[in-house]
């Protein structure tokens, strides 16, 4: 996706604005709903589901956007989505129709925003009264900063704050901030500023709005580090927080684009969910392409699963499977982009013409399996993300495990779930959710032959469903010369565990990790878990094997050591907070980094941590030792523009004994910073 034709896109339909613009809407005063505590129902109980305008308004598919960019966005057009939503697929649960960028044109006499009279004749109350009546929820967009153009030299008096101006509500120098840097920066040590957000979410609220997204926000989408406090927008997201709250009407508040995974608890705290990354469009011919941004969320997503819950989701953008000639995807693509958002419970909104859906695309919107996989809240988690196959799982209350099967390469290939791995024992009864049929007494493995990225969805349910389960996916995520750390999944119905070295039992746990001690420096080890209710112990978990290291404890390689081979375009920079001072960066396509000289006492498997910088939302790179064995790195990233603050990731890899070589790269792409790696 091109940020600079996002950008102008996002600008056209935002900041065109007309300054003459100082008249309001026909809508009743926003003082008419009375400031109080809401007592409603949990909102985003469970992801939410429905309809957005922004991918017809990005495309430039022929007849979409007749008039230019983002010319799709239009009373009429709106409520044609809204009545097809209505008779297609609310029956199904999808219920909110959100009116994303270009319905705005500039402020009344307040900075508060009106609507385009030329798109929206009646205005937005009028609007939302018509989805309601469709029995739908009604969506809005607002961007996060003040307006310039409502700031009208600071002498812009804020609605129901007597003596506040716009001037009171912005820092002197007029910084500016969001994504674009098309508003002026709030001070919220002003209490006039908290009042200014409070006036916008009343007169969202006297219109019926059900959902807010809020975009530009960061840190994130590329701005943000510690060194730009200007796109810091974290006291925005506060101060709208509690104005939707006090807003006198239950309203979805939510949060965009990119957001940066190291503010995680501010999101969570202060918003119904964010998106993780950038915008699934490809601001190209179509709608989406596989390779735009759609397969970049497979490699995005894993560090934010666990911030996900009721009430908050991690949000991975719209869902363009409706209509083929539109999306620009294989079937095979389009069924892997449904499955990968239900098992995660992501949002469910889709983005097409909902008019013009065709038969497989209808299929795939309202599988009902698929959408109870998605509304029951569990989000899926991948076995290893070492290779383009991938197993994502997710293990259900009931005892049984979810499992997507995903073949991430351009080639078809055979992709596997080892019952083992995915915790389960015995054999079990193996449901295909998009054949919607029943293998009965399937034992060891799911596999199947897959096209390039496609996808198969299972429910697996085991024979001996209420016994202690094994535990799920054992990892080793520390080694040293006498210890190992170790951490899993939990075993159903397992109140404890136990965890084996070489078969002696070496550690309890309450939990779901534990800390081995008392091992041999250059030893190599074999791990399993077992889990325990009372008298009853499960089978041991898939093993786990990897060598301790050697007695002066892990040895660490800096990427810019005169020893390693550089190609192309990598270069040794300076970084303050690298091991060091300095990094290799600019690798990728052509250039390529080389550690050479990384011994090990013995053939077997290490833990091989790396050090890297990422300020970008993630990035992969392929290790390749020795010249033959090949691994992927997923490297996440902070999403803010910070390439100074080294992170660290790790991987079993299979060593040599004596001397190895690790060649990192990434034909296809830029890869993050490397800073150091030990063994």
């Amino acid at each position: 996706m091109s940020l600079r034709r996002r950008t102008a896109i996002v600008l056209a339909a935002v900041a065109l604005v007309s300054t003459a613009t100082l008249t309001t809407t026909a809508t009743a005063p926003a003082d008419a709903v009375q400031e109080q505590k809401p007592s409603y129902p949990q909102i985003a109980a469970k992801p939410y589901m429905g309809w957005s305008s922004w991918s017809l308004q990005s495309t430039n598919y022929p007849g979409v956007n007749p008039d230019g960019p983002g010319s799709f966005i239009s009373e009429k057009n709106i409520l044609t989505q809204a009545n097809a939503l209505a008779t297609k697929l609310k029956p199904y649960g999808y219920e909110y129709i959100n009116v994303d960028a270009g319905w705005q044109d500039g402020g009344d006499e307040y900075g508060r925003p009106v609507a385009n009279l030329k798109r929206f004749p009646r205005g937005m109350k009028a609007v939302g009264d018509d989805i309601h009546k469709l029995g739908l929820k009604f969506g809005i967009y607002t961007v996060v900063g003040l307006g310039k153009d409502v700031y009208r030299d600071g002498n812009t008096p804020i609605y129901d704050a007597p003596g506040c101006f716009t001037r009171d509500i912005v820092y002197p120098d007029l910084r500016t901030t969001n994504g674009w840097d098309a508003a002026y920066k709030i001070d919220y040590a002003s209490p006039c500023a908290q009042k200014y957000a409070d006036s916008i979410a009343k007169l969202f609220a006297s219109w019926g709005v059900d959902f807010i997204k809020m975009d530009g926000v960061g840190p994130g989408s590329w701005k943000g580090a510690p060194d730009d406090p200007n796109h810091n927008n974290t006291e925005d997201v506060e101060a709208w927080w509690r104005a939707v709250q006090n807003a006198g009407r239950p309203m979805m508040y939510t949060l965009s684009w990119s957001l940066s995974h190291r503010y995680a608890d501010v999101w969570k705290q202060n918003s119904n969910g964010w998106r993780i990354d950038t915008d699934v469009e490809c601001y190209c011919d179509t709608i989406v392409t596989w390779n735009s941004s759609v397969k970049a969320r497979w490699w995005d997503l894993p560090q934010w699963i666990d911030d996900a819950g009721p009430g908050h989701w991690n949000n991975l953008d719209a869902i363009n499977v409706g209509v083929g000639a539109m999306d620009g995807l294989t079937d095979a693509e389009r069924q892997s982009y449904m499955t990968f958002w239900a098992i995660n419970s992501a949002p469910l909104f889709a983005g097409d013409d909902l008019t013009k859906l065709d038969a497989y695309g209808l299929k795939l919107l309202t599988n009902r399996e698929v959408i109870a996989i998605n509304q029951s809240g569990n989000p899926a988690r991948p076995l290893d993300q070492d290779q383009l196959q991938q197993v994502w799982y997710a293990q259900n209350a009931d005892g049984s495990t979810t499992v997507a099967l995903f073949n991430l390469a351009d080639s078809p290939a055979t992709v596997t779930g080892d019952f083992g791995r995915l915790g389960l024992t015995g054999k079990a009864t193996v449901r295909d959710i998009w054949a919607a049929q029943n293998t009965r007494n399937v034992a060891g493995s799911v596999s199947a032959n897959l096209p390039a990225h496609g996808s198969k969805l299972y429910k697996i349910t085991p024979n001996n469903l209420g016994a202690v389960g094994k535990p799920a996916d054992v990892t080793a995520t520390d080694v040293s010369r006498t210890t190992a750390s170790l951490a899993w999944r939990p075993s159903a119905g397992a109140t404890s565990y136990q965890v084996f070295a070489n078969g002696k039992q070496v550690a309890t746990a309450s939990g779901m990790s534990a800390v081995v001690s008392g091992l041999q420096p250059q030893t190599q080890y074999t791990f399993t878990v077992k889990g325990v209710r009372g008298s009853a112990t499960s089978e041991a978990s898939a093993p786990i094997t990897l060598s301790t290291s050697a007695s002066g404890g892990p040895v660490r390689y800096e990427a810019e050591a005169p020893t390693s081979t550089l190609t192309g375009d990598a270069s040794v920079s300076g970084c303050t907070s690298c091991s060091g001072g300095s990094k290799i960066g600019n690798i990728g396509y052509s250039s390529t980094v080389t550690l050479n000289g990384i011994t090990v006492p013995a053939t077997g498997t290490y833990l091989v941590k790396i050090a890297y910088t990422d300020g970008d939302t993630s990035r992969q790179s392929m290790l390749t030792v020795n010249g033959t064995d090949s691994y992927w790195v997923n490297y996440h990233g902070l999403g803010d523009n910070d390439w100074g603050t080294p992170q660290v990731t790790y991987l079993p890899m299979k060593l040599t004994a004596g001397s190895n070589s690790l060649k990192v790269s990434n034909p296809n792409g830029y890869i993050a910073d490397i800073d150091w790696i030990t063994v």
